[in-house]
């Protein structure tokens, strides 16, 4: 800066109101600052919060299980545990299904000693 001694009244005037507008506009960036950083944060908490409450929903999910054949036992009988009316038309669907995955013949012949594989859904 220049020295105040060498200065006119109206140099010294000068040089003061840039230092205030310097000031003001210091104080208006950092307000700034701050206002666009609490914009940052509030979108973040929002969008954060709503992926939250997304986790919260139970998404139902087709799974698999490994039964064992034992003698005597029939595939209807095997799936009539996992077998679920909401998922599929008919219980000849669902046995259409297993067979498919089993590779199964068309009469659905299991062996003992052998596992099937058996879908069903779960949350």
């Amino acid at each position: 800066m220049m020295e105040t001694a060498y200065m006119t009244t109206r140099e010294v005037k000068i040089a003061m109101n840039k230092k205030r507008r310097n000031r003001i506009v210091r104080r208006q960036r950092v307000a700034l600052a701050f206002f666009i950083t609490g914009i940052i944060m509030l979108i973040l908490f929002l969008v954060f919060t709503v992926k939250l409450e997304a986790h919260d929903e139970k998404v139902e999910q087709k799974c698999y299980a490994a039964v064992d054949v034992m003698p005597g036992d029939t595939l209807l009988g095997i799936s009539d545990g996992y077998f679920s009316p909401s998922h599929y038309h008919d219980v000849d669907s669902y046995l259409e299904e297993v067979k498919s995955i089993n590779h199964l013949d068309d009469n659905y012949t299991i062996t003992p000693d052998r596992k099937v594989i058996l879908p069903y859904y779960s949350y």
